[in-house]
């Protein structure tokens, strides 16, 4: 992630240049919030598919093991969703202050 903590102010710039610069922005933002939600369903599938212990499940396919991590990237998954549908709500809104006035 990008620390701005030592990032001087930016320069004045023509309004048209700093809405593109902020759309800019938004979709990298949207991209990241992209990769960890397929970070996080890769990992909920991986968790899915280890193996379990084959002494409790030998010869049975009766027996269902319920994980406490799912419900967390589930969370965290919603958590993105979340985000990602407010930044497309500030691109669309910042697309639609480009048209004339």
């Amino acid at each position: 992630m990008l620390n701005y903590a030592g990032t001087p102010p930016l320069t004045a710039m023509a309004d048209t240049d700093s809405r593109q610069l902020i759309a800019a922005e938004l979709r990298s933002l949207i991209a990241r919030i992209d990769l960890s939600m397929r970070l996080i369903d890769a990992a909920m599938t991986v968790d899915d598919m280890e193996p379990e212990d084959d002494s409790a499940t030998a010869g049975s396919s009766a027996i269902f093991v319920l994980d406490d991590v799912t419900p967390r990237f589930a969370t965290a998954g919603a958590a993105l969703n979340a985000c990602r549908a407010e930044l497309d709500h500030a691109l669309q809104q910042l697309s639609a202050s480009d048209g004339p006035a």
